[in-house]
């Protein structure tokens, strides 16, 4: 096994450097114009290392096929982006895995499945997720397909909680995606299958206030909001001022009497059915554990629960999935992207002498356009001070201003965390031990950084980099995926036979 895990020394490249490995969310390069933030804000560390290219500078893919998504018209993201990363091969994953589930119709005859469907002949099957066809964390014909297919196996009564997107679809999509799943009930309902809306609100768990609001939606049939139905509840909230898909507060669906139609109970089957994670760990804890202090729950049914996928590898979470996880051999805000999606899905640490987390709590409570520059700034001294300890081979850190701010769609205040990302980078690679300015003979700044939208550009430099070390032209098409024999090879080590290439030569 030791032999197994061992690289070959690089024949060219020594080790005993530190690398730094800086990961932008959202910073990617397009057309410039006065809606590109990145273009519009002052960038000036960025600038330099772009000044680079060719050799220094180049750009790799982020989206579809690169990333394992099923084709080249599936957009990127975090998830899929730094899953790629840190696999450093190409693996089906999100979107992908369940459309191949769901196409074969394995993911019917899987123990997941089957262990909900035991609650079919007497209870309610209740699915809860994102009401979108964005992409990036469910999408609307996978649930459509999962309406048919429990309905077809048994399934009598269903409850399909909802949450709005507008985040990675245009804000106020959700009245079509609501339309259009009431039709697809409607004709449920005239094959004899009780099926129905039972609650709704915006995307946003992220936070446990959040996922509160949404649990006594959910499980206690209770919100400020009561409508006869879904399409009748977006359009109503909607016309509030400022009114956001994302952050629609919570409603219900009730009947003439004004009872709720369809509260989580004893015996009930519920699916979580985004297939990405970091949405719905925080609701899965609260559906799966009974030990529970986040919030007060008032009362947790005993109920048949799986998520589309397992959400979280190393806590088993949830015990129980319709679709298994990508087989990689080997969070406030993003503080997962660096940690748990480059460990194949793994949470905690493969070893606690040799690495180090350090998460900087995110603001609470606030948009994020409210405070566009995040903890950009601290989270660039933290890293400082871990590249100047020189306790560590690999710093690695991610920096999501241009992300999350970006979601918001407030350009002020996007290009105002771009500035403030910006000066991050700027504030990890200008010092050396002493404090001063680490450059080399023309000036260029110390850095490795890749980011996650497409195109992104990726850039090596510094004056720890070996000469003679510059990006092949033999890679065109690289990805997101290359970037970890990238990181080997700056190591002074080979990467292994099945690893996407390496994005480096020395000359």
């Amino acid at each position: 096994m030791e032999g197994k895990w061992k690289l070959a020394d690089h024949p060219k490249l020594p080790k005993g450097k530190i690398i730094a490995v800086v990961v932008l969310d959202g910073w990617g390069e397009a057309s410039p114009d006065k809606f590109n933030c990145i273009h519009v804000a002052e960038t000036p560390t960025m600038d330099s290392l772009k000044n680079m290219a060719p050799d220094k500078w180049r750009l790799v893919r982020a989206h579809g096929t690169a990333v394992g998504l099923p084709t080249d018209d599936d957009m990127g993201n975090s998830e899929v982006g730094h899953n790629a990363l840190g696999a450093g091969r190409i693996y089906a994953q999100g979107a992908k895995l369940v459309d191949l589930a769901l196409a074969s119709g394995k993911i019917y005859e899987d123990e997941g499945f089957n262990y909900i469907k035991e609650s079919f002949a007497k209870s309610t099957l209740h699915l809860i997720g994102l009401l979108s066809d964005g992409g990036v964390h469910s999408r609307l014909d996978q649930l459509q397909l999962l309406l048919k297919g429990a309905s077809e196996r048994g399934a009598k009564r269903i409850r399909v909680h909802v949450l709005t997107d507008g985040r990675d679809v245009v804000d106020g999509s959700s009245v079509g995606f609501a339309e259009t799943l009431e039709k697809d009930l409607a004709e449920l309902r005239n094959k004899g299958i009780d099926a129905q809306v039972a609650s709704g609100g915006g995307r946003m768990y992220n936070d446990w206030e959040v996922v509160k609001r949404g649990w006594d939606a959910q499980v206690l049939g209770e919100a400020p909001h009561k409508f006869k139905s879904v399409v009748e509840a977006i359009k109503k909230l909607r016309e509030a001022p400022n009114a956001n898909d994302q952050y629609l507060p919570p409603f219900v669906i009730v009947d003439e009497s004004g009872k709720p139609v369809g509260p989580i109970m004893d015996g009930d089957a519920v699916v979580t059915f985004n297939f990405r994670a970091d949405r719905m760990t925080m609701l899965a804890q609260a559906l799966e554990y009974e030990k529970f202090d986040k919030f007060d729950r008032v009362r947790f049914p005993k109920i048949r629960y799986a998520g589309m996928l397992q959400y979280d590898g190393e806590l088993k979470l949830p015990s129980h999935y319709l679709v298994s996880p990508p087989l990689i051999e080997r969070t406030s805000v993003k503080f997962g992207h660096v940690t748990f999606f480059w460990n194949g899905n793994r949470s905690g640490y493969f070893n606690s002498d040799l690495e180090e987390y350090v998460e900087i709590p995110s603001d609470s409570g606030i948009t994020f356009n409210v405070q566009p520059k995040m903890k950009a700034l601290e989270i660039g001294k933290k890293a400082r001070d871990a590249i100047l300890s020189r306790k560590f081979d690999q710093v690695r850190v991610n920096i999501p201003n241009g992300d999350m701010v970006g979601h918001t769609g407030d350009i002020e205040a996007t290009v105002v965390a771009c500035k403030a990302a910006d000066e991050a980078v700027k504030d990890m690679v200008k010092r050396n031990k002493k404090g001063e300015a680490l450059v080399d003979k023309d000036g260029k700044v110390q850095i490795q950084t890749s980011h996650t939208l497409q195109p992104v550009p990726i850039a090596i430099g510094g004056p720890g980099l070996a000469g003679g070390v510059k990006f092949r032209k033999d890679v065109p098409n690289g990805g997101l995926a290359n970037v970890a024999a990238t990181v080997m090879n700056l190591h002074g080590f080979v990467a292994p036979d099945d690893y996407e290439t390496t994005l480096i030569e020395v000359v």
